[in-house]
């Protein structure tokens, strides 16, 4: 009882020497929060939701409109997430150059169906770091697959990709083709011949093309779908959607593809029998096969997808602008003396350079690149980006910007050919393939292949539209994705030239 009045006695007293305590504290506290720099602005999130709903169905569309509105660089909530988007040469800077270290690692939708152990074992793409082990990978593929010695090697093996592709056309003269599958074939060929020496997928067989780029598209669609996963982390082993289930699912078709290549392989490498290509690169290092498939798999989506579209987007635009057509076609004319055209003549086509670069300024194969995350709080541009936020850059308000291009929605190649400006990392008004650690490792070979592709399918052949359309009226809408899609596909009839 003693004891009793004596803490009920002492309690108002104790408080009344917190108080003066707490005071100090919340004055601390507020002092330190108003010395931390604001987030980016944006706008104004829902409760709970945040601003989930004003992202809409095209996203680049969307948050250009928020950085016209609210400045270069903006945050909003995504139910609990935070995503700050640059969308200017001097946000995308600071992501990707002067804070690169701090936003470099890699923000991994819940989709993805292996956990980081796993991934960050396996992954050049999705590794959530720049740890080791991704280092490694990447100077592999830098070495033996993308280096200036590897891609003069690979040059007889894309000519002749492309001479394949070339005279299927011919087959073709006067009907009606999809010309995203007919170069996605093209892409594939050439892929799984450096990857296993061998095609597949049979000219005569598209369906096994429109399999592959099922799969692919699949993939694709599971990895831009919303996904309560991604903005509520707390339902991320429920799987609610299925996302992450159809994902795996296809990707378990995609490494069925090649798994028996691989088993053959290695039963004839215990034989003593050796090819040159990355696959007995990464048996010579020891990969397993959970690691071949992993890397294959990313190489060949992003490979493929990238390199066709683009290719699609290109031949769409020279369509519809006949007087940039008509330059191409009168300096392949010039230069070309041969049948066909090889990899040696690029470097004499600079108004074929010229239509590539802006075609990749009007339609980046990404346009938002892939996206990073803090892995520490930063301050850039005078505001805070808290650590784990997901970092976007957005390429494609950066080819569009009025600041920046002159006559910037329309198709002028010419502006390239009084420019140094190249997509090499180095010039941040024009972005297409990234910079800083995270670049895009593919961008020499992707290069060579989309100016050889579109080459030949220029200067061998006239392209008309079914039914006599007017190709001045083509459909240029947008399907967004990870890769930006032509809405409705390109469908053209070829007739080959004397």
């Amino acid at each position: 009882m003693d004891q009793a009045r004596e803490f009920n006695f002492l309690s108002p007293f104790f408080l009344l020497l917190l108080l003066p305590l707490l005071f100090f504290i919340f004055k601390h506290i507020s002092s330190l929060s108003s010395k931390r720099l604001p987030l980016p602005p944006g706008p104004k999130p829902w409760p709970i939701i945040g601003n989930i709903l004003q992202m809409g169905k095209m996203p680049h569309l969307s948050m250009t409109h928020f950085a016209q509105v609210h400045g270069p660089l903006i945050s909003l909530r995504l139910g609990t997430q935070l995503l700050v988007v640059g969308s200017s040469p001097t946000a995308a800077t600071e992501i990707l150059n002067t804070h690169d270290r701090l936003l470099s690692a890699r923000y991994v939708p819940q989709v993805t169906p292996y956990d980081d152990s796993v991934r960050d074992g396996n992954s050049l793409v999705w590794a959530s770091g720049c740890k080791d082990k991704w280092k490694f990978l990447r100077a592999l593929c830098r070495t033996e697959l993308f280096s200036a010695k590897a891609i003069e090697s690979q040059a007889i093996l894309r000519e002749q990709k492309v001479g394949e592709m070339v005279d299927y056309l011919g087959s073709k003269e006067g009907k009606i083709v999809h010309i995203g599958e007919i170069v996605f074939t093209t892409i594939v060929n050439t892929l799984t011949n450096l990857f296993f020496s061998k095609d597949l997928v049979d000219w005569e067989n598209q369906e096994e093309a429109s399999g592959l780029k099922g799969m692919i598209r699949r993939i694709m669609e599971s990895a831009t779908t919303p996904n309560i996963a991604d903005f509520y982390p707390i339902f991320a082993e429920v799987d609610l959607q299925g996302l992450r289930r159809n994902a795996f699912k296809s990707l378990k078709e995609m490494y069925g593809v090649w798994e028996v290549l691989i088993k053959e392989r290695r039963e004839s490498q215990s034989n003593g029998v050796k090819k040159l290509d990355f696959l007995n690169v990464f048996l010579a290092n020891g990969f397993t096969d959970d690691q071949i498939n992993t890397l294959v798999a990313e190489l060949f989506t992003a490979g493929t997808d990238t390199t066709t579209s683009t290719v699609e987007w290109a031949m769409a635009e020279l369509l519809k602008n006949k007087e940039a057509m008509k330059k191409l076609q009168e300096e392949l004319n010039k230069e070309i003396n041969t049948g066909s055209i090889k990899e040696s003549h690029i470097s004499q086509l600079p108004y074929l350079q010229a239509c590539v670069k802006e075609t990749l300024r009007l339609h980046p194969p990404a346009p938002f690149l892939l996206p990073h995350k803090a892995l520490e709080t930063c301050e850039v541009m005078n505001y805070t980006i808290p650590k784990n936020s997901q970092v976007f850059v957005n390429v494609w308000a950066i080819g569009r910007d009025p600041t920046i291009w002159e006559d910037h929605l329309s198709f002028k190649p010419d502006r390239f050919l009084s420019s140094n400006l190249d997509f090499k990392g180095h010039d941040y008004e024009f972005l297409p393939f990234g910079a800083g650690r995270r670049i895009c490792p593919g961008l020499p070979m992707a290069t060579k292949q989309v100016q050889l592709v579109l080459a030949s399918l220029v200067h061998c052949f006239d392209w008309s539209l079914p039914n006599g359309e007017n190709p001045t009226n083509l459909d240029m809408a947008e399907k967004f994705g990870i890769t930006l899609q032509m809405e409705q596909p390109l469908l053209v009839i070829p007739k080959q030239k004397m």
